[in-house]
């Protein structure tokens, strides 16, 4: 199947500075694609361009293998949007606000709303303007979420929930993409992608550096290995194999301590040929990818 979200050449500057260029994307479906990076990176220009609120300086893109903005009206009756700078109607409740936005949508999303509202423990009788931060989180949400679309394109969407109600997300977000829908996740919180996407993208300084999924990533950079075998053992035989970087000696040889690049399978091959009584590996989680990309002598 064609790609749900694609660019091509995608830039916008503004004036001199530069929003996000050259960007080549291609979002599959059912996929859940976590893009991101600091505040400022490009990640809200890319998703203001997808759904037509900016003109690109140049390049393309296409949803649905839509045009996004010769054909922007049609794209976004299969869109469920969470803005990162959520506005609300204060004097509305949260149900009255939603069955605004249901009627202007044209269907009936009554009892889907109820039980988004349900799970995120949101009260729908009560108004907006009394709402805490979070709250008012969970009406976006319920808002994206409700109509059931194909794309949910969302925007730092787990701010101001707790621990309870960010799982309780990343539940729903993970049912969607068991569906076959497709979710374009943008954030900086860094352990909310890494528990919910299926690949990354991560951008700086206005352009994608690099795509993978985790696990590609992690192949990438160092994991840490702690190796233990019942006599001591010569660091030598491990330093010169492939991947290995460094090679740490502890309790008088009986433990070393290794940092490897890549596939561990020849590490691993060694420690068993020597009587390793035990492997720890500590592989690197997502906030390591996201600073081994962001180190000052990494350029884009």
């Amino acid at each position: 199947m064609p790609p749900v979200i694609e660019t091509r050449g995608l830039t916008k500057y503004y004036g001199e500075t530069a929003g996000i260029v050259d960007l080549d994307l291609a979002v599959d479906p059912g996929e859940v694609f976590g893009f991101i990076g600091p505040n400022g990176a490009g990640k809200t220009t890319t998703i203001r361009l997808l759904l037509n609120f900016l003109q690109p300086t140049r390049g393309s893109g296409t949803l649905f293998g839509l045009d996004m903005v010769a054909e922007s009206v049609a794209i976004r009756r299969r869109v469920g949007y969470l803005p990162g700078d959520l506005a609300l109607y204060p004097s509305m409740t949260g149900r009255e606000f939603l069955l605004y936005f249901s009627r202007l949508r044209g269907i009936d999303t009554a009892s889907t709303t109820v039980r988004l509202a349900e799970r995120f423990e949101l009260d729908l009788d009560r108004r907006i303007k009394e709402y805490s931060k979070g709250n008012r989180q969970k009406v976006g949400l319920v808002n994206a979420f409700m109509h059931q679309p194909d794309l949910l394109i969302l925007d730092e969407p787990t701010g101001g929930l707790d621990p309870l109600m960010q799982q309780e997300f990343a539940a729903l977000v993970r049912e969607v993409g068991r569906e076959g829908r497709t979710v374009f996740l943008s954030s900086h919180y860094l352990p909310e992608v890494e528990r919910i996407a299926d690949r990354v993208g991560i951008v700086r300084l206005g352009r994608l550096i690099a795509e993978d999924t985790l696990e590609g990533f992690r192949t990438r950079i160092h994991s840490n290995l702690s190796i233990e075998f019942p006599a001591p053992v010569d660091e030598a035989g491990f330093a010169g194999l492939a991947g290995v970087n460094t090679v740490e000696v502890e309790d008088g040889g009986k433990r070393l301590k290794l940092s490897v690049s890549g596939p561990q399978q020849e590490v691993i091959r060694a420690a068993a040929d020597a009587g390793a009584v035990a492997i720890h590996s500590e592989e690197a989680d997502l906030d390591e990818v996201f600073l081994t990309y962001y180190g000052s002598d990494h350029q884009p």
